[in-house]
């Protein structure tokens, strides 16, 4: 007789309030879009709704060259970039060094003047350089003038002198000891921005495969930049911003949401309680249900309350309630292959198993699906938002970077039925949906370019 009962294991999902079939769609976009007006005009919100200072380009002029800084994780990308006549990206004298402060820690002048290092040449015999985009993915405060204050470093980074200093500005006094002179515009950005900012140029403005052909003249439809990831975010251009006294109805500015900290109400005991033992309980409850650095550890913590309520039984159940966590790899790996039992977690089971195999993955299935679900509630929200879509010849475009959603199983095509049905419900509505490549050097320099 099978011990494999997916009606038991999906009441178990409902009664701990993880089961995404128990959360209202049209609800979750409601009150995402409550959080983005609260955070829009300043008032108390889970999601700050960050001004970028930077309105995307309608095009991009071709010819113009930039440079494009990536900082990010261990390493520091610069090249040299300009767009064709027909829209395509030519990038020279691309280069990478380790970021400064990975291999030991840096004063503020050794800081500024290793990523000057790297970029001084390709000032050298180029033409005119129109502007310097910077991608830096830590948190930081941005200027009124797109420059970019550091808050705080990952612990891979020791460069504690640079908190608090604009990097826009410490860059151009670098290089101005080099005796280069950088050109006015410099632009700081987080990679949420830089996401949206390439999808301007890698995703058509039909929603078709011909990047950066416009064959009818007709004008493209907004751009949406979601990361799903190790982390989650979204960024969309906002027309009004009461807060900073921002209105424009032709040129509306990037915002960065911070929807990772948005907070689902269709959360449950077993939520609570791995929340309580992450590092920062209480927030970026989104994104523990969502993104890659979670979804692994929150998988643990049900597999073990079902281990412990003798829902999930195998002989080697013991030592899975031992382990301290999880890792998203690991789990996505198993399952995309569980019947192979291999890794660390298929290698607890025997060949006469199946059932308790199955019973795991249809458990780690269901919290998969709820943060696909999750996910595209945010998307819509966004779509909602902009209030764009309508017009069948210019499609809303959502650029997406993130191993969570290219690799992980089950999630991409979850996300996207969900997303179809949250935007259809009341009519055909226009989106393409597309992962891009290279989004924060390619994102940097589309910045560099942009009002």
């Amino acid at each position: 007789m099978s011990s494999f009962d997916p009606k038991a294991l999906s009441e178990f999902a409902r009664y701990y309030g993880f089961h995404y079939d128990i959360s209202d769609p049209a609800v979750l976009v409601r009150d995402i879009l409550a959080d983005m007006d609260r955070g829009l005009k300043g008032q108390k919100s889970v999601l700050p709704m960050i001004p970028s200072y930077i309105s995307p380009a309608a095009a991009m002029p071709p010819g113009k060259r930039v440079i494009a800084l990536d900082a990010g994780g261990t390493n520091l990308r610069a090249s040299l970039v300009h767009f064709a006549e027909d829209g395509a990206t030519v990038t020279e004298g691309t280069n990478k060094v380790p970021m400064p402060g990975t291999q030991g820690r840096v004063s503020a002048e050794q800081f500024f003047n290793q990523i000057a290092d790297l970029t001084a040449p390709l000032f050298e015999g180029a033409k005119k350089i129109e502007g310097v985009g910077f991608c830096f993915s830590y948190p930081m405060e941005i200027t009124k003038e797109s420059d970019g204050i550091p808050l705080q470093f990952s612990k891979e980074v020791d460069a504690r002198e640079v908190i608090g200093k604009k990097i826009g500005e410490g860059l151009k006094d670098a290089l101005a000891r080099r005796g280069i002179k950088a050109p006015e515009r410099m632009v700081l950005l987080n990679d949420t921005v830089s996401t949206l900012l390439s999808g301007l140029v890698l995703i058509p403005a039909d929603g078709g495969t011909r990047a950066g052909e416009d064959r009818y003249g007709v004008e493209a439809g907004p751009v949406i930049g979601l990361i799903l990831g190790t982390g989650f975010n979204t960024a969309y251009p906002e027309k009004s911003i009461p807060k900073i006294g921002f209105e424009s109805e032709t040129n509306p500015q990037i915002v960065v949401c911070e929807t990772g900290n948005f907070n689902p109400r269709y959360l449950g005991p077993l939520d609570r309680e791995y929340d309580s033992t992450t590092k920062n309980p209480g927030t970026y409850t989104q994104e523990k249900a969502s993104s890659g650095a979670y979804l692994g550890p929150l998988t643990l913590h049900v597999l073990k309350q079902a281990i412990n309520e003798g829902l999930l039984k195998f002989r080697r159940s013991a030592e899975l309630l031992s382990w301290p966590t999880l890792q998203t790899k690991d789990l996505n790996s198993f399952m995309h292959a569980p019947l192979a039992m291999e890794g660390p977690l298929g290698e607890l089971f025997g060949n006469d198993e199946r059932d308790a195999i199955a019973s795991l993955s249809y458990l780690a299935s269901i919290i998969t699906k709820r943060g696909a679900l999750f996910s595209a509630a945010v998307v819509a929200a966004m779509v909602e938002r902009i209030g764009a879509g309508y017009d069948p010849l210019v499609p809303v475009r959502i650029a997406v970077e993130g191993t969570t959603y290219v690799v992980y199983r089950g999630m991409r095509e979850t996300l996207e039925a969900n997303l179809h049905i949250m935007l259809n419900r009341k009519g055909p509505r226009a989106y393409v949906i597309s992962p891009v490549e290279q989004a924060s050097l390619l994102g940097a320099a589309v910045a560099a370019l942009s009002a």
